[in-house]
């Protein structure tokens, strides 16, 4: 996910650096070619599909990120069939539709209702499939620039709240990245108030924050990824990353330790983990591209070979690629145009690759509030 108004701040970002494509040999796997891409369905009004999510119910979720504040029009999240077919559509109650708004599909529960982000208010959303009932199971607060630290390793810039991608822990707590504020939160169990889990300077990308956030094949440690380094906490402000953070065993966390680092002005966005360990990471950046890093963060190959034209071999070339996941051996891209804002881009896109994705912990109960004890 970025916003349109980073759009300038692409353009600044490009000027610093040479690009360079990286390619390797594709494996195939399928009766498709590995990499063969199709349009599977354009995403209507308001459009800009940021985050597609397949259901256990095999079916997309896919919301529409951004709504000018002069459109006075609610978010919605859109059904489609594993072959493109618009299914239903939902529509956002509760948000400020006098403000730029949108909405993320983050990740299901344990019993199939939709975990929906929603960036203002800056909340979690559970919307229930069949009865269209949408509760708050959590809001997130403008944090202060420093928020109750000693040494400030948190954003230095006054940004507001922005969540982004979610993932559940193996106790039912919530993991949400904020693209805005430097920082991984952790919504307990049943949801409530969010705690500060994880803040970092390393996560402080001012225009291009924090985004994807996976648990890993060991349940116990969380893929987070990093848009740029903008606010100078690791190295190189004009790349991405991608960051191995342990769960500990009382629930806090461990040493963040870098995976993967971007080519320049990639902004690696919301990514996918395979059976194999490979990890699927989409370029919402000016490249344009879908890189593959091995389990040892090694990166393996690009698609299209060449950077910044996005040519997929499809009607609809990769502009803003902003998430993907698995369906099958399919990836399912949203495409977003965030930059172009060219709504016949605005698609979900069916990308062959050949293996069969990891798939997201849902731990039994997550999204409903513990069992008092007898008495308590």
């Amino acid at each position: 996910m970025i916003a349109r108004r980073t759009a300038a701040a692409l353009a600044v970002l490009a000027t610093l650096v040479a690009l360079a494509a990286l390619t390797s040999p594709a494996s195939g796997g399928s009766d498709r070619e590995r990499w063969d891409t199709r349009v599977l369905a354009l995403v209507p009004f308001p459009g800009y599909p940021a985050r597609a999510y397949v259901h256990p119910n095999r079916r997309i979720y896919v919301g529409t990120y951004e709504s000018d504040a002069g459109a006075g029009v609610p978010s919605r999240l859109f059904e489609y069939r594993g072959d493109g077919q618009l299914s239903r559509s939902f529509t956002i109650k509760g948000q400020e539709l006098g403000a730029t708004h949108g909405i993320q599909a983050a990740i299901s529960d344990s019993r199939g209702r939709m975990v929906v982000l929603d960036t203002n208010p800056a909340r979690v959303l559970t919307l229930n499939l069949r009865t269209n009932k949408q509760r708050t199971y959590a809001s997130f607060p403008d944090l202060p620039p420093c928020p109750g630290a000693a040494a400030c390793t948190q954003t230095t810039i006054d940004s507001p709240p922005i969540p982004n991608y979610a993932a559940w822990g193996p106790d039912g707590s919530l993991y949400v990245t904020d693209y805005g504020q430097a920082t991984v939160w952790k919504v307990p169990p049943g949801g409530g108030k969010p705690e500060l889990w994880l803040t970092s300077k390393k996560l402080d990308g001012v225009e291009f924050g924090t985004t994807g956030i996976s648990l890993a094949a060991d349940r116990k440690t969380l893929l987070v990824g990093q848009g740029s380094s903008a606010g100078m906490g690791d190295g190189n402000p004009a790349t991405g990353k991608i960051y191995e953070v342990p769960i500990k065993s009382d629930g806090s966390h461990g040493s963040m330790t870098k995976l993967w680092e971007s080519q320049p002005t990639d902004l690696p966005d919301g990514f996918a983990i395979a059976r194999s360990g490979r990890i699927y990471v989409p370029m919402v950046g000016l490249t344009a591209q879908i890189a593959v890093v091995g389990p040892d963060g090694k990166e393996l190959e690009r698609f299209p070979d060449q950077p910044l034209t996005g040519d997929n071999g499809s009607p609809v070339p990769f502009d803003s690629p902003s998430s993907v996941a698995f369906l099958g051996t399919r990836l399912i891209v949203a495409n977003q145009s965030v930059i172009q804002g060219d709504t016949s881009h605005q698609a979900l896109l069916d990308v062959e690759v050949g293996e069969r994705g990891l798939k997201p912990l849902v731990p039994k109960g997550a999204g409903f509030k513990p069992k008092r004890a007898h008495g308590s």
